[in-house]
């Protein structure tokens, strides 16, 4: 449990659908400046979940797949949080951001590469009093897989139990016309 930018707030509605949305610029940040239940099925899409109080803070980043495009996406990660003064959160956030860009990389990208050119995967924090909201955005329809194993020894296939075992909830919503947002919800509040 440990972890050139332009500032714009959003309301909540404006940035979920901002940050899944093509021919955005590739990143936005705001943030504070001083002055669900685990196992949700990921067959049945589910609604972004609602914030428990108003929106304070929103960034997004469109995903480059390959080494370096996930170093930044960790380093974003990390600098959003220190940013936001989550530092508390960062261990674990950057975790699900990993777990979640990797499998769109993986999963969802190879099979839109061929359409127009590079996939288009987005991050997005929607940051609200009391917790963190991750998205990532792909081009892909189908939903992500969870599905249960025996043994604890795979190499592959347990990104999802990783998000599982540390948000508050997850999912995955449609975005129209095409493509998906999967996303997980993490608690800000500091360890006791």
């Amino acid at each position: 449990m440990s972890s050139a930018a332009q500032h714009v707030l959003r309301p909540p509605s404006e940035v979920a659908a901002h940050t899944g949305a093509p021919g955005t610029s590739d990143t936005h940040t705001s943030g504070p400046r001083p002055a669900a239940s685990h196992g949700i099925s990921p067959s049945v899409p589910e609604t972004l979940p609602q914030f428990s109080g108003a929106l304070s803070a929103s960034a997004n980043l469109l995903v480059e797949c390959g080494r370096e495009g996930f170093s930044r996406v960790r380093s974003f990660t990390r600098d959003t949080l220190h940013d936001w003064s989550l530092d508390h959160c960062c261990d674990d956030t950057t975790l699900v951001v990993t777990e979640l860009t990797a499998n769109a990389a993986t999963h969802a990208a190879p099979g839109t590469a061929g359409a127009q050119g590079a996939p288009e995967i987005r991050l997005g924090f929607l940051l609200d009093p009391t917790h963190l909201l991750i998205t990532v955005s792909d081009p892909d329809d189908h939903p992500p897989v969870y599905a249960p194993t025996d043994t604890g020894l795979v190499e592959h296939g347990r990104g999802l139990y990783i998000v599982d075992a540390l948000a508050a909830e997850w999912g995955w919503t449609p975005c129209p016309p095409a493509g998906k947002t999967v996303w997980a919800r993490l608690s800000t509040r500091p360890p006791l």
